[in-house]
């Protein structure tokens, strides 16, 4: 195995555990075993835990068209049916972890109160990323919604609704917090689009 790829483990084994048992839980200890890495290896790369971390968020934030994106878009041309693909990708990882999944991103954020400025500039970073990916949908469908809409604002208030219904859908145990959640957000929008359509009707 060449240097790219044992950092690669490395990474990839630290996002697992992160998202299984939260980042202050996991140890050094645990990725080097369940990645079968050498210490020296892994500190060659990362002279901490920390350092891991801020690795891995720059892997969610570099991967976030591959990773995320790409897999849910799939086949989804219409704009606004490709945030509700997004969110119906999150309901699906739900449903198949028994409502026991978190967005990654979110929460580490609500792990970590008070990270390292670098840390936090990272998951700023994947925030930004996820809400512009979902206010360019809204961009490209800009003919269809009112006019002055904040496809920005828009962007992170699905992100907004997203976490939320996440975390009570978690909290809960159960799939109904997140679809209704989902639904009000759908009913939003149709309004939104209802809307813009009346007055270019009148």
């Amino acid at each position: 195995m060449n240097a790219a790829d044992t950092r690669q483990r490395i990474l990839m084994t630290a996002m697992e555990l992160f998202w299984e048992k939260g980042y202050l839980s996991t140890s050094v200890s645990d990725i080097l075993s369940r990645s079968q890495v050498h210490s020296g290896s892994l500190y060659h790369f990362f002279p901490g835990k920390q350092d891991v971390l801020i690795g891995v968020l720059e892997l969610y934030r570099d991967g976030i068209e591959e990773m995320l994106l790409a897999p849910n878009w799939q086949g989804v041309e219409d704009p606004v049916e490709r945030v509700f693909a997004l969110l119906g990708g999150y309901r699906t990882h739900l449903i198949v972890t028994d409502c026991t999944y978190g967005c990654p991103i979110g929460s580490l954020a609500l792990e970590i109160h008070e990270p390292d400025p670098v840390v936090r500039e990272l998951m700023a970073a994947n925030f930004t990323n996820w809400s512009t990916a979902i206010a360019r949908c809204f961009d490209a469908a800009a003919d269809r919604l009112p006019p002055g809409t904040d496809a920005q604002a828009l962007g992170e208030f699905v992100l907004t609704v997203m976490e939320g219904a996440v975390m009570q859908a978690r909290t809960y145990r159960d799939i109904g917090y997140f679809d209704r959640n989902i639904a009000v957000l759908r009913d939003y929008i149709t309004i939104l689009l209802a809307s813009a359509k009346n007055d270019s009707l009148a």
